[in-house]
């Protein structure tokens, strides 16, 4: 399993704890935030969490990394179609995209639910719920990977965000 994006360490921490069995790999661009994974992984003994600095851009596209993982796990790192192009790479045929993200509008699914399939995935679960006491909206989303990604997908640094596919994010109102 791959948490991208893990920050201090969740939801890999609470999984690792609970499914001692699997390997975990906790990946985030910020060095700091993966020393502190690396060293409360250490301090709970969990060896089996591997925490590792880097980004999915360059992940999907290492011979190590694409097409390896059962599963990645995010939060609200990004709009779902670049969710999509960053995480299916990543995933062997089969395995699963668990996306944890805010309310998410209708634009942006049917975006998400086209970029899925053009990196070789299709939408299967879409759950929004809230948060119990703060009463948040949250939205669970599930991509399956059904077929390889194409190999011009992730691409390069940066792209997937300045240009998301099928997806014109809307504007910010300044202030």
């Amino acid at each position: 399993m791959l948490d991208l994006g893990t920050g201090a360490g969740f939801p890999t921490f609470p999984l690792a704890l609970v499914k001692p069995e699997l390997h975990f790999t906790s990946v985030d661009s910020i060095r700091k935030k993966v020393d502190f994974v690396r060293d409360t992984a250490v301090q709970l003994g969990l060896e089996q969490v591997t925490p590792l600095v880097g980004r999915a851009e360059t992940l999907g596209r290492s011979a190590d990394h694409r097409e390896h993982y059962d599963r990645v796990v995010v939060r609200a790192v990004a709009s779902l179609p670049v969710l999509a192009e960053l995480t299916l790479p990543l995933l062997r045929e089969g395995g699963l995209l668990v996306a944890q993200k805010g309310a998410i509008s209708a634009d942006e699914l049917n975006a998400g639910r086209r970029a899925a399939g053009e990196v070789g995935g299709k939408v299967q679960v879409v759950d929004p719920f809230e948060l119990p006491v703060l009463g948040d909206a949250r939205t669970l989303i599930v991509i399956e990977k059904l077929g390889r990604t194409p190999s011009k997908y992730p691409r390069r640094e940066g792209v997937p965000t300045a240009q998301p596919l099928f997806w014109t994010p809307p504007q910010k109102q300044a202030r």
